[in-house]
């Protein structure tokens, strides 16, 4: 079945962050607190032993999603990454960060990838063939916003708590 080019659509972000490594790690890492500085994940929450994570997310259009998360990148304190799962067995999506030190800062590169599972995305996509450039090209320039506000509000947030967040 012809998808369009929804699975492995990618889009991502290159913002350098006024904090040290280890502060943006604990900020990344802290899901629980995601639906603070994100315009679209309105609540996040560790389950299993740091393993996987549960968030809901809200959209412009008022539908809100439960999805579960497992981290697949794990290598502190340079790279966090997870797959998102909407009740198959594939994912819909990766996410991933990657932190580059730069000593009182941070190079942060943030990435998202439709994976093979089903989303919003997708059934857009199916249902509007005609339009489906413009529609993965539409989302994947939302996420990116959603990624500089999220990371701008974190930073903010980290730097009123003296970079405590909770770690992983």
């Amino acid at each position: 079945m012809n998808d369009y080019g929804v699975t492995g659509a990618t889009t991502g972000i290159e913002v350098l962050l006024k904090l040290p490594i280890h502060t943006v790690w604990s900020g990344i890492t802290a899901i629980q607190r995601y639906g603070e500085w994100s315009p679209e994940c309105i609540y996040g929450a560790w389950l299993e032993e740091n393993a996987t994570f549960e968030a809901r997310n809200r959209f412009p259009n008022g539908l809100e999603t439960y999805v579960t998360c497992t981290v697949t990148v794990l290598e502190e304190p340079t790279r966090f990454g997870w797959d998102v799962y909407g009740g198959e067995d594939v994912p819909l999506a990766h996410w991933e960060y990657e932190l580059e030190d730069r000593g009182p800062e941070t190079l942060v590169r943030q990435s998202f990838t439709h994976g093979p599972g089903d989303s919003g995305l997708r059934m857009g996509v199916l249902k509007y063939p005609d339009r489906a450039t413009e529609i993965i090209r539409g989302r994947l320039d939302e996420l990116a916003a959603n990624m500089r506000t999220t990371l701008a509000a974190m930073e903010e947030a980290l730097r009123r708590s003296g970079g405590l967040a909770g770690r992983l």
